[in-house]
């Protein structure tokens, strides 16, 4: 049997389309690495900044957190801002910001009281862009995947995001070491201005989709469900990035040396992204919601027992193999919490829940660490708000059903 002229062409615009699909989700998840590399720089360089600045543990969460803060004004925006203009077009433009961002915070005189606030304002500037390609790429993700195809795309995705932490941990001390502490914020500037790069050349719009001048809103019940989802996945980052963010310090202060620190980030962050994938497999053959509680068990057990404990090794261990593995599930929740012409405006209200928690989160973790006297009371602290995410998921779910919206 042989193909058409016609037969074909369909075959070969197909098979394009397909590959098409994929480039554009390599180009999100290198924003996703420029994103996570940005994020984890003042975590990472926690006790050179202290000893630079001599900051407390409440100020150097507030610097963690605050790069999370323009959430709260951004996020609905750059919904609006995608949905008139383009996934592409935003996703570029948070690019940008994040290397002007980053270079600001690079220039921070060592002055106890200026330097954390010029630092705290190009975070802040960073945080913009990243909250703009952060809030559309899920949108994208569920306009070119569907089925088990859209679990492993979203897997893929999250997954992104682990990777430039790890790869901050491995590069920022030794960056600060070798050339200070802002070469570890030009670094991130660098990547953002590489990403942007790469995405130019690499993202196609989706046949289909066009650009709306409309400002229709979600309906209450789709912002029910989106503050819902937007609550578990705040849940799920309070143990996830206070896991990280106060990990060099607690080992510091127990007398570990910095190798460890390094190992157990490693493990912590490079095994999120097969574990995220596996997640998103397991969730197709399973169903999303027995893995989804597996995972946030697991992650409670290991950020609690990373303050209780002094096993560092297996509680990166646990953390980085099985603590992650329901993320991309809590993200494809809050992306299918709206129907599709409202997903854009849709994942602006998801992630001002979370960026609001974002922001908060961090700070009070550290203001827990403050009270005990060390940083195991923000793993405490860490560990009891991620557990929220299992109280939300259930109301969740009920107004999904209630809704007719999940079966």
């Amino acid at each position: 049997m042989t193909l058409s002229r016609d037969d074909s062409n369909m075959a070969g615009s197909r098979d394009r389309a397909g590959r098409a699909r994929w480039v554009a989700l390599v180009a999100m998840a290198l924003a996703r690495v420029s994103f996570g590399y940005q994020l984890q720089t003042v975590a990472s360089l926690g006790p050179e900044l202290r000893q630079a600045f001599g900051i407390e543990f409440a100020t150097l969460g507030t610097l963690m957190g605050v790069y999370l803060l323009p959430g709260l004004l951004v996020a609905i925006p750059s919904g609006f801002l995608g949905r008139r203009y383009g996934d592409g077009t935003v996703i570029v433009g948070g690019l940008v910001l994040m290397v002007v961002g980053a270079v600001i915070s690079a220039l921070a005189p060592e002055d106890r009281m200026l330097g954390p606030a010029v630092i705290g304002a190009g975070r802040v500037l960073s945080g913009v862009g990243a909250v703009a390609l952060t809030v559309l790429q899920p949108k994208a993700v569920a306009e070119r995947f569907s089925g088990s195809r859209f679990h492993l795309a979203m897997g893929v995705l999250v997954g992104a995001f682990p990777i430039g932490i790890g790869m901050a941990q491995l590069t920022h001390h030794r960056l600060a070491e070798a050339f200070g502490w802002p070469a570890a914020f030009l670094a991130g500037a660098v990547l953002a201005l590489v990403t942007a790069m790469l995405f130019l050349a690499g993202w196609r719009r989706e046949p289909g989709v066009r650009n709306s001048l409309t400002l229709t809103w979600p309906s209450r019940t789709e912002i029910g469900l989106l503050v819902l989802s937007g609550l578990i996945w705040t849940a799920f980052n309070a143990g996830y990035f206070n896991f990280l963010g106060y990990l060099p310090s607690i080992l510091a202060a127990r007398g570990h040396p910095l190798w460890v620190a390094d190992l157990v980030l490693t493990i912590a962050t490079w095994g999120n992204l097969p574990a995220i994938l596996l997640g998103g497999l397991a969730a197709a053959r399973f169903g999303a919601i027995r893995v989804f509680l597996f995972g946030a068990v697991l992650l409670v057990v290991s950020v609690a027992g990373m303050g209780l404990v002094d096993w560092p090794l297996l509680w990166g261990v646990v953390f980085g193999t099985f603590a992650s593995v329901h993320a991309g599930i809590v993200v494809g929740w809050g992306a299918m919490s709206a129907r599709p012409e409202n997903r854009a405006v849709g994942l602006g209200v998801f992630y001002t829940v979370y960026y609001l928690g974002g922001t908060i989160v961090p700070a009070i973790c550290g203001k827990a660490a403050d009270l005990v006297g060390d940083a195991s009371g923000a793993f405490m602290a860490a560990g009891a708000i991620s557990a929220l995410a299992v109280p939300f998921w259930w109301w969740h779910r009920r107004m999904a059903v209630r809704a007719g919206m999940m079966t």
